[in-house]
């Protein structure tokens, strides 16, 4: 108490701080009688405060807090100019800490900008922006990502202003690209440049960028930059466009794919479908093709796997443009429908009517995966006239590579590719591409064909590709001992020999009897077949001719697609060697990317992979079959359903009876595969369905989930009596199962299978007086509870008449009021309230059973039970009614 006495004496009112006047008792003061300095302060005086402290982390707290500071004086404009002018001076700081809490903030504080624009006008532009460009140099690793993240961010959210864009940003990126830059800095500004370019289009990119780009690929001091500008390749690819990738990037795209880094080629070929997809179709073929049977023979086995992971995809992009492979699926009977194609581009567009118009404008486009031979009721009927873009036409007379292809829109000059006399040529040979892809052959006499002609009169096959692979296995011939090297030399023997064979392809293609003596044959490399010998072999498996007959066809390994080296290098990644030279898993990406090679391939080329998919669908790996049975039903709408019956369905059979893990992918897509099958194909299935309730694992509830709802589906493939004979067993059964969510499920099967039975009285008869034995007689509420949601569903989603309701499922309903289970009652109570009383039919005093129903609801309004008498009193149209209603459904379901 000693201390108190150096309060003065003449106090008369302490306020709590001392004597009272008018007692001795002495008030001892609250902490909430305290007034925090900072609650004294004004948001920018407390701001001002901290951003000059000497502590880091109260500057870092300045820096967190500037939005809710901006949030809370935003009805002042001048205080908001005040404190972004604070943020001038905290982006000074000398703590990078400090500057990265800054620059996480910064997009946030745009988007307060942005939507107070009217109110603080150039926000952005003249207070942030310039801080973002300006952290994109800065010497700290941590506050350059985030502003690099922070800019990112801005641009997708579509917060900066084009002209900013271009003025600000562009010019300070390219700088930081600049020769003399920081290693690390022109390594990360090239990745932004790269990850900018999508975002900022076209103009802006071939302006400003491409050129920097052009000369990062070839910067010889920094492999990083040039592993950087290999990852992004395909992406500057597609934002620049074809031109100025086939004449620019092309070049560069050769000298990373010959990089002696092998993380630049490995680069290089996970990209290369893109780069593929941005270049014309005879690039493709001529160059690119080639280009990539070296990576797929590159030294690194890393560069051999990213390759053989990119083999599919890289195939898929030599899709014809006016291909409809796989969008029409039935191929043999009259009542196809054939979907016309609208042109939106006049790229294609013709008629059958019009003869005369040059193909080099014009296309006729039809389904190419219909190719097989139709029923003979057709053979005396017309070709249709399709519309622009697409056509019928008769399959039996269009042979495979009859196929229309759409011609790039840049034709060649008349002098140096004459058109070819289209009187002289059949109509269904008209718009043959072997016309149009290449120079037309020249006339010959076919009593030369027995006479030897010099090889000089061939075209000659491209002597570059022809060279450099030839040099590529002379220097790898000393190492021939090592399993790998002996690897890459099998494929570039067997790259050399496609090459030789694309050199004089066209005259296999010619007439059929050209097979036995090739006047086009070129010149026989050393350690090689003669070019003769080799297109004589060709012309023997070849389908191209009409004449050959289907098992002729399945032993052909052969197309005109895609360069047949490529495909070799395909169907080789099911070689055993592949998974020890290149890579364990190789399998599954040739498993994972089939169905894209099947489409580009076409249906008429279907022989080509089907040994490679039975041995995939063979293979040791569940991993390989798993990545099959995922994917089945789309290559069965790719082959359509003659195909799919012969080579598919022995193969989801055996899925079938394979692992839960491979069981999965089938059952997932059980309906899209059973739907594309004929009827009595499909109906063979039904005895099998109840295969899938047994698992490897009783605890795999997913799997039995997955049933029920094909099950559902499935319901409109199947007859009634189909779905009472062979779906109504499984559906009880999935009734019972001990998980929640798949009897739910299971729950709205049922009343799916009373709307399928209930335009056939016996059979609904039968199945509703089943479900009410088993359900609402149940020795388990569990059944009874079921029984009454049913009932519910069945209403709510019109699956029966009122009628049938009421004279096979109401009475029954109406016995649960007696229920022993109070779970049972409310929802019986909910049912009446909700679902029966919210229909006309019965609130009709005519109604026979409106007397019952309204006892029922008495009995329910007078329940022991508080839940069960609120569900039955509540009015109807309330809503708390239906907000009740959920509350209580994982309580009473």
């Amino acid at each position: 108490m000693a201390d108190l006495s150096l309060l003065q004496d003449s106090q008369e009112d302490t306020d709590g701080y001392g004597y009272s006047s008018e007692s001795d008792a002495i008030i001892i003061p609250s902490a909430l009688d305290f007034v925090s300095q900072d609650e004294m302060l004004t948001p920018l005086g407390r701001l001002d405060k901290y951003i000059n402290s000497e502590n880091v982390f109260n500057r870092q707290m300045v820096a967190r807090s500037i939005l809710d500071t901006l949030r809370v004086i935003s009805d002042d404009d001048s205080e908001c100019v005040c404190v972004l002018e604070r943020i001038e001076r905290l982006a000074d700081d000398s703590e990078p800490t400090v500057r990265a809490e800054l620059m996480e903030q910064i997009p946030h504080i745009a988007i307060f900008c942005q939507e107070n624009r009217p109110s603080i006008p150039f926000a952005f532009s003249k207070y942030l922006l310039p801080i973002v460009v300006r952290y994109l140099a800065d010497q700290n690793n941590l506050v350059r990502k985030t502003s690099q993240a922070a800019l990112l961010v801005l641009l997708e959210q579509e917060l900066m202003d084009r002209g900013d864009v271009e003025g600000l940003v562009c010019p300070v990126l390219v700088d930081l690209t600049a020769p003399d830059s920081n290693d690390d800095v022109k390594t990360e500004a090239m990745a932004i440049i790269c990850k900018m370019a999508p975002m900022v289009g076209k103009d802006i990119t071939e302006r400003l960028f491409l050129p920097r780009f052009c000369e990062m690929c070839c910067d010889c001091r920094m492999f990083h930059v040039r592993k950087v500008c290999a990852a992004n390749f395909g992406d500057m690819c597609s934002v620049v466009g074809g031109e100025a990738t086939e004449e620019l990037l092309l070049p560069r795209f050769f000298q990373l794919c010959s990089d002696n880094v092998w993380g630049v080629r490995k680069a290089c070929a996970e990209c290369f479908m893109s780069v593929s997809s941005a270049t014309s179709p005879e690039v493709r073929r001529s160059k690119l093709s080639s280009l990539f049977i070296s990576l797929i023979s590159d030294p690194s086995r890393w560069v051999r796997q990213a390759a053989f992971q990119s083999l599919g995809q890289f195939i898929s992009t030599f899709a014809r443009a006016c291909s409809n492979a796989g969008q029409y699926f039935r191929d043999s009977s009259g009542e196809s429908d054939w979907t016309h194609g609208t042109n939106t581009d006049g790229a294609c567009g013709s008629s059958a009517e019009s003869p005369s118009v040059s193909p080099q404008q014009n296309c006729v486009s039809y389904n190419v995966s219909g190719c097989e031979e139709q029923s003979r009721d057709d053979d005396d009927d017309d070709d249709d006239v399709g519309e622009e873009g697409g056509g019928e036409q008769r399959a039996e007379v269009l042979s495979a590579d009859d196929e229309s292809e759409c011609l790039p829109e840049e034709t060649e000059n008349p002098s140096t590719s004459p058109e070819p006399n289209l009187q002289d040529i059949p109509d269904h040979e008209l718009f043959n591409s072997f016309h149009y892809w290449r120079t037309p052959i020249p006339v010959l006499d076919l009593n030369l064909l027995e006479e030897d002609i010099p090889s000089s009169t061939a075209p000659a096959a491209p002597a570059l590709d022809r060279k450099h692979l030839e040099e590529l296995i002379e220097n790898l011939e000393p190492h021939i001992d090592d399993p790998d090297v002996k690897a890459q030399v099998d494929v570039l023997t067997a790259a050399l020999r496609a090459t030789v064979l694309n050199s004089g392809i066209a005259g296999a293609f010619l007439e059929p009897w050209l097979s036995q003596s090739n006047p086009f044959s070129s010149q026989q490399p050393p350690g090689l077949l003669s070019v003769s010998t080799q297109l004589s072999r060709y012309d023997e498996d070849s389908d191209a001719s009409d004449s050959l007959n289907p098992e002729d066809e399945q032993k052909s390994r052969h197309q005109d697609v895609v360069p047949q080296a490529l495909l070799d290098q395909y169907l080789s990644m099911t070689d055993p060697s592949r998974a020890q030279t290149v890579d364990m898993e190789i399998a599954k990406h040739c498993a994972y990317s089939l169905p894209g090679v099947a489409l580009t391939l076409g249906r008429q080329n279907w022989h080509c992979l089907r040994d490679t998919y039975e041995t995939l669908a063979s293979d040791m790996q569940w991993k390989v079959r798993r990545t099959l049975a995922f994917s089945i039903h789309e290559l069965a709408q790719i082959l359509g359903d003659h195909l799919t019956a012969a080579d598919l369905v022995p193969v989801f059979n055996s899925f079938l009876k394979d692992l839960d893990e491979v069981r999965i992918g089938v059952l997932k897509h059980l309906y899209d595969f059973l739907k594309l099958l004929h009827q009595d194909t499909r109906r063979k299935y039904l005895y099998q369905l109840q295969e899938f309730l047994v698992t490897d694992n009783s605890r795999n509830w997913r799997f039995r989930s997955e049933l029920a709802e094909q099950l559902v589906l499935l319901l409109e493939l199947y007859s009634p009596q189909d779905v009472h004979d062979y779906l109504r067993p499984l559906a009880f059964c999935l009734c019972t199962d001990r998980v929640s969510s798949v009897r739910w499920t299971s729950y709205r099967l049922v009343s799916e299978i009373i709307r399928k039975l209930s335009t056939c009285s016996a059979l609904l008869g039968n199945f509703l007086s089943e479900l009410v034995d088993k359900f609402c007689h149940s020795s388990k509420w569990s059944g009874r509870q079921a029984f009454a949601f049913i009932c519910q569903l069945s209403i709510e989603e019109e699956c029966l008449t009122l009628d049938q309701f009421s004279e096979h499922l109401l009475p029954p309903l109406l016995q649960l009021a007696s229920d022993p289970v109070p779970n049972v009652r409310v929802l019986l109570a909910k049912t009446l309230r909700q679902t029966l009383l919210d229909r006309e039919y019965f609130l009709n005093s005519a109604n026979c059973h409106q007397e019952a129903l309204e006892h029922t609801l008495v009995t329910l309004q007078t329940d022991v039970d508080k839940d069960v008498k609120y569900f039955a009193s509540i009015h109807l149209g309330s809503n708390r009614l239906n907000e009740d209603a959920m509350s209580t459904t994982s309580s009473t379901y």
